[in-house]
């Protein structure tokens, strides 16, 4: 029985020898790990000893005061269970005697826990008191629980949850626990509702869980009473510092404070930084003189914090006022004014107000401010201007400007109660007004002569009207006009801005005849109205302009004349009359020039236009010449006009057929599209000879063996109207006619030939001699006599060459005569 038990409880004991030689046991030769809380079978064996040799003898285990180990065959075992809570670990020693000597090792022998005890809170009375104005989620208080089980195990990873919360009011999640930690706080209900006089007094049921708070873990509950009381976290009072304190800083200006917990205190806002700091105890304090003008008040956020950094409450405000203290001189805002008075301003007249700004406190007298005049440039006359004490208006102080220094400069002060004070100076123009009327010198001007052919743009006088007022000023400027005489506007006037010198200019052409003399009205003004005074005859003149005359030439009615005359027509007949006028009444005579054929004829003093000879528009269509008048009296005075003669189209031209036919020929039988294309021409123009129409001789034979066939307006095809006629030379009749009305026609007899060809379309047959041409033996003859003729010409005057000097001819007198070839 015993050898039997032994073997299963061997097997056991290697089993979790396996299972736990990696348990943390350090510094030992052999560790094992071991369950806590065996119920086996004892003894329970743990493992085998693999150090020992094979010849050991007398093992024996030390070291184990309970005796709960020992060994028996190599094997380690226990005597009854183990507790880790009681004892973690142990350490034996196991020793042995060899043939040689006596010899030892440790082992180690860890217990492993399991999860067999209940976690418990650490206080049975857990208590904790929350503050007024503390936020959600900071913890005010932490319940803690214990479990004896292995801490770096799940057996004692603990958790927390709120199970109740009595009583109820204002809402029924008031208090929220964290699940690790077991900290207690407020939930966004909480920190926003808690209120110590509806209930200053909560439990709360809570839970703690191990094994990380799975459903079959170990738990306990217990009850935690939270007090709800007051605090004394709220705003100080607002503070008020006096600008530039002496000192000694740091200055304590105020203080708060956190009833609660243990807390840090800080401050934000916008100020310099160091200006203001708190202590731990929440003193607040001044490090530095303060500015007014700077910055006159402050809010400062006071922060409250956990010493991890978080917020523990909402920051309360600290107002800090700045008192003003007269620390600043009144300054203007700029350096320099510039101002205008008119110089007849009258006494009292405000020209300027000039204002100093004080950055000390409005609301104080401080900030009052005095104005004073201290200088002036130039400083005659005196008493011009003053200042007023309190307004800083600047007015004239003079009964009248006028007669002063056209500028002044003056300083002005402004101080404050204190005395501090600045100084800005003020630049016055007295300007000038227009008291004073341009006056001319002299009452009248003039006669001036001037020739009727004077150009446009001559200067005829100049004249100037002196005005008193400042030079250079609207009021010293002066506008003329010329108020009569001048109705046709025949003169103008420039003004010379810089002299107020007016000139008066010749703008239209002078005639003599139509007017000899001029009587100008001049009158001179400001371009800005009169402010006392008027004006008066002094500023009008008197011009007088006598036109010289001058002999001038004819003038013709027209520069261009266009004339039409009908071709043939009989000559003599007036075509035109060129009318002319002499400005001086003086004769005309007429004349013709480029009239190179003397197709024309003008009068001599009538100017009347008349063909000599009839005209061919065939030969010229157009011609111009230049009709020249020539003053009477005076043949260097003339004037010329171009005439240009367009002669209309008659129909005095009959059609002709145009081109040699002679060489040309018709295949039969009919080749198709064979044809011969007829030409014809008329002189005439396109409203007579424009389209010209063909037409066979009305003969029955004729019509039935010729066809002709329109190509345009000149041209027409004639061909073969039958499939086969008998080769020969035929004489083809037909009528040319023109599109006039009546029609002109031309009757034509054409040879032609019609002969039979090859697949070519060349004729076989050679065309029949017509009477009346040349044979080829009188061609032949006739070109061989004209050769000898020209032979004969050309040694002569080879000879006679070859007894002169030679000259080599100059290019410019080369005769050039044109190739022309006939189509």
């Amino acid at each position: 029985m015993a050898e039997r038990g032994a073997t299963p409880m061997l097997f056991t004991a290697l089993i979790w020898a396996v299972l736990y030689t990696s348990a943390p046991c350090a510094g030992t030769n052999v560790k094992i790990g071991v369950p806590e809380n065996y119920d086996g079978i004892f003894p329970w064996y743990l493992t085998k000893l693999q150090s020992l040799p094979s010849n050991y003898s007398d093992l024996v285990v030390t070291g184990d005061d309970e005796g709960i180990f020992g060994v028996d065959a190599q094997f380690l075992y226990a005597l009854k269970p183990l507790d880790r809570e009681k004892q973690p670990s142990y350490s034996l020693q196991v020793s042995f005697r060899t043939s040689v000597h006596h010899q030892s090792f440790n082992v180690e022998v860890c217990v492993i826990d399991k999860n067999d005890n209940v976690p418990t809170f650490i206080e049975e009375s857990m208590r904790g008191s929350v503050q007024l104005g503390l936020l959600k989620g900071i913890p005010f208080m932490q319940v803690e629980a214990l479990d004896r089980d292995d801490r770096n195990s799940p057996h004692a990873d603990l958790r927390f949850s709120l199970m109740e919360q009595t009583p109820r009011i204002p809402s029924s999640q008031m208090f929220s626990i964290h699940a690790v930690s077991g900290e207690v706080s407020l939930t966004e209900e909480g920190a926003s509702t808690l209120d110590p006089e509806m209930c200053g007094r909560y439990k709360l049921s809570v839970m703690v869980k191990d094994m990380a708070g799975r459903a079959d873990a170990f738990f306990s509950a217990g009850i935690v009473t939270v007090e709800v009381t007051g605090n004394t976290w709220a705003s100080p009072d607002p503070v008020r510092l006096q600008e530039n304190l002496p000192g000694p800083y740091p200055i304590p200006i105020s203080q708060v404070k956190w009833s609660g917990s243990q807390a840090e205190y800080g401050l934000e806002g916008e100020f310099p930084e160091m200006l203001f700091t708190i202590s731990r105890e929440g003193v607040i304090y001044l490090n530095a003189p303060l500015d007014r003008e700077t910055q006159d008040q402050f809010h400062i956020s006071i922060v409250v914090e956990r010493p991890d950094g978080r917020e523990i409450a909402k920051p309360v405000e600290l107002r800090v006022m700045v008192g003003d203290a007269n620390d600043n001189r009144p300054t203007f805002p700029q350096a320099q004014y510039h101002t205008v008075v008119k110089e007849l301003a009258a006494r009292g007249t405000e020209i300027l107000t000039v204002q100093a700004a004080d950055n000390d406190d409005p609301k104080t007298d401080n900030v009052r401010i005095f104005y004073r005049l201290v200088g002036q440039i130039p400083e005659s006359p005196r008493a011009l201007f003053r200042v007023d004490r309190d307004s800083g208006v600047i007015s004239v102080q003079a009964d009248s400007m006028e007669g002063t220094a056209p500028q002044y400069t003056l300083t002005i002060t402004a101080e404050d109660a204190k005395g501090l004070n600045s100084s800005c100076t003020v630049v016055v123009t007295v300007q000038d007004e227009n008291n004073n009327p341009p006056v001319f010198s002299q009452h009248e001007y003039g006669p001036f002569h001037i020739p009727e052919d004077a150009l446009v743009g001559t200067t005829v006088t100049a004249v100037l009207a002196r005005d008193a007022d400042v030079r250079g000023g609207d009021s010293w400027q002066v506008d003329y006009r010329l108020e009569s005489g001048d109705e046709e506007d025949v003169f103008s006037l420039v003004t010379d801005k810089q002299t107020n010198e007016v000139t008066l200019v010749l703008s239209k052409v002078l005639d003599f005849e139509r007017e000899s003399e001029y009587i100008l009205v001049l009158s001179a003004q400001n371009p800005v109205a009169l402010v006392r005074g008027r004006y008066g005859p002094a500023s009008t003149a008197t011009v007088s302009i006598y036109v010289d005359d001058v002999n001038e030439g004819p003038i013709l009615s027209q520069s261009h004349y266009e004339v039409t005359v009908r071709e043939g027509e009989e000559p003599g007949r007036v075509i035109a009359t060129i009318r002319g006028y002499d400005p001086d009444s003086h004769p005309i005579r007429y004349s013709l020039q480029g009239d190179t054929k003397k197709y024309f004829s003008i009068g001599k003093y009538s100017g009347e236009l008349k063909t000599v000879q009839a005209l061919d528009r065939e030969e010229n269509s157009t011609y111009t010449m230049e009709v020249i008048a020539v003053d009477g009296r005076n043949s260097s005075l003339s004037a010329s006009t171009l005439v240009t003669v367009y002669i209309l189209d008659v129909n005095d031209n009959s059609p002709v057929l145009v081109g040699d036919y002679s060489w040309k020929y018709l295949c039969t039988p009919r080749l198709e599209d064979q044809a011969l294309v007829l030409a014809s021409r008329d002189s005439d123009g396109p409203q007579h000879g424009g389209r010209l129409n063909f037409s066979l001789r009305s003969d029955v034979t004729v019509r039935r063996n010729w066809k002709l066939t329109p190509i345009n307006d000149t041209h027409t095809n004639l061909s073969l109207n039958i499939p086969y006629l008998p080769p020969d030379v035929y004489i083809v009749p037909f009528t040319i006619s023109d599109s006039s009305s009546p029609p002109r026609s031309t009757f034509i007899h054409l040879p032609v030939t019609v002969c039979p060809c090859n697949v070519r379309g060349n004729c076989k047959m050679a065309a029949k001699q017509l009477e009346g041409m040349p044979t080829i033996q009188s061609a032949v003859g006739i070109l061989l006599g004209t050769f000898a003729v020209i032979g004969v010409i050309l040694i002569v005057v080879f000879v006679r060459l070859s007894y002169q000097n030679p000259k080599e001819p100059s290019k410019t007198n080369q005769e050039r005569v044109p190739l022309k070839m006939s189509i």
